[in-house]
């Protein structure tokens, strides 16, 4: 490799000790299989048991049997606390008796939990037609809240977030305009509907004299998430480095701290340019918080900003397999990757005017074969301005010829100039033969 004259001795330092990669290595500790058990421990509520039941389908899609049933086991118990009985019976159903006689279809627990449904939606109907007859708004608002809940128990959403969405009409405070607002996020991030959430994000940020410091971190990782499923993944970032460290265990029934963590972490390596991660990733004190509880997303943004690629995709190598378990991240796993990966490439490249491929390709666990599709590609996106000696395996950087650029310039600054004192001439010897007033007298 040859360096530019601008290029600094450290970075030179730091990326040919990636291509040798002798250094300490750091203890990998996301190789692991998932550990289901600490996984759901970190959730609570109906997020708790969606997330077992689609680890529960990704692990029966890769015939990890032993996965598969343990998350089932752990989400039947949980619905059992509940009174969801039309997921209780698809949870049975995705056992087939594989777990024993304890884990059959309990009916009689299960219509016991139906006949007290029918009951207590009876009572509520009778208290809210009670309420809508005295015209009292709290009670009303109060009423329909209470249908909510009742409705999200019973895992009927759509009616659920009608009903939260009902409550507006009788909010008398911005408080009961922000637990409105919350309980319809909730409710639009479990079905999936991440317009909604957007849009009940901005309704609540609208009274930022009633937003606590909970309530604000609560709406940044909402925000996130809506930015992460619309694959804005910058913005995304930014909503989760934002989100403060009061947010502690407070949002368990949507996200955990380590969420924040991972999905923040990611977003931002894949689309913050240098200056940027260092700024608003490693020395952010409030996300250092977060990236605490993951070592390994921490130890990979790390070695990402300190040149250190190879460990850094080794560490997104070991995390890869439980982030395709993840019910938010599955979906963008490929492309953050793939982003990361070419963030890599460009800003090993950048400091050096050649580069020897059969090194890069070593410090990127890759061979030169691949190694040479990878930057053809991007090279023909131009992200890299580069040439490929493929005979001798050499990347030349294309550098602007700065002699010629200087001389453009000062032709174009020349024109400029003639052009200002032209106009200047003009506009003097308009005004000394007094043209416009002879002209206005002849109209």
């Amino acid at each position: 490799m040859e360096g530019d004259d601008e290029t600094s001795g450290p970075m030179i330092d730091e990326i040919y000790a990636n291509g040798d990669d002798n250094r300490p290595r750091k203890p990998i500790y996301s190789g692991d299989q998932l550990d289901i058990e600490v996984y759901a421990s970190l959730y609570t509520g109906r997020t708790k048991i969606m997330r077992l039941l689609f680890v529960a389908d990704r692990c029966g899609e890769k015939n990890n049997t032993a996965m598969q049933l343990e998350a089932l086991r752990m989400a039947f118990d949980e619905i059992k606390k509940g009174e969801n009985t039309q997921l209780f019976r698809e949870v049975v159903q995705k056992i087939d008796g594989r777990l024993g006689s304890g884990y059959d279809l309990d009916v009689a627990w299960a219509e016991n939990v139906d006949r007290r449904a029918e009951a207590k939606k009876e009572k509520l109907e009778n208290e809210l037609n009670a309420y809508r007859t005295n015209l009292i708004k709290e009670s009303i608002r109060m009423g329909y809240n209470d249908f909510g809940d009742f409705y999200y128990a019973h895992g009927q959403l759509g009616d659920a977030f009608k009903s939260y969405v009902r409550t507006r009409d009788y909010c008398t405070t911005s408080k009961h305009i922000i637990h409105m607002c919350m309980s319809a996020i909730l409710v639009s991030i479990e079905m999936g509907q991440f317009t909604h959430v957007t849009s009940y994000v901005s309704k609540a940020e609208q009274a930022p004299e009633s937003l606590d410091t909970i309530t604000v971190a609560k709406l940044r990782c909402a925000a996130g998430l809506a930015n992460l499923e619309a694959k804005k993944y910058k913005l995304a970032a930014r909503k989760f480095l934002e989100t403060g460290p009061e947010l502690g265990s407070h949002y368990n029934e949507v996200i955990a701290p380590q969420d924040v963590a991972t999905y923040g972490g990611l977003c931002a390596l894949a689309t913050f340019d240098r200056t940027e991660l260092k700024n608003k990733v490693i020395d952010n004190l409030n996300f250092r918080n977060f990236l605490e509880l993951v070592p390994e997303v921490r130890e990979l943004i790390n070695d990402f900003y300190s040149s250190h690629y190879a460990s850094c995709l080794e560490y997104l190598g070991n995390l890869k397999a439980n982030l395709l378990l993840d019910i938010h991240l599955h979906d963008h796993v490929m492309t953050l990757y793939d982003q990361i990966r070419h963030k890599a490439l460009i800003q090993y490249t950048h400091p050096f005017v050649s580069v020897d491929l059969n090194m890069m390709a070593n410090a990127f666990k890759t061979t030169v074969a691949g190694l040479e599709k990878e930057l053809e590609a991007l090279i023909t996106d131009n992200q890299i301005q580069a040439r490929i000696d493929s005979h001798n395996k050499i990347l030349y950087a294309r550098h602007a010829d700065q002699r010629n650029a200087t001389f453009q310039r000062v032709l174009e600054t020349g024109r400029e100039f003639d052009r200002d004192v032209r106009s200047m001439l003009l506009r003097s010897n308009i005004l000394k033969h007094e043209y416009n007033v002879r002209a206005s007298r002849k109209l």
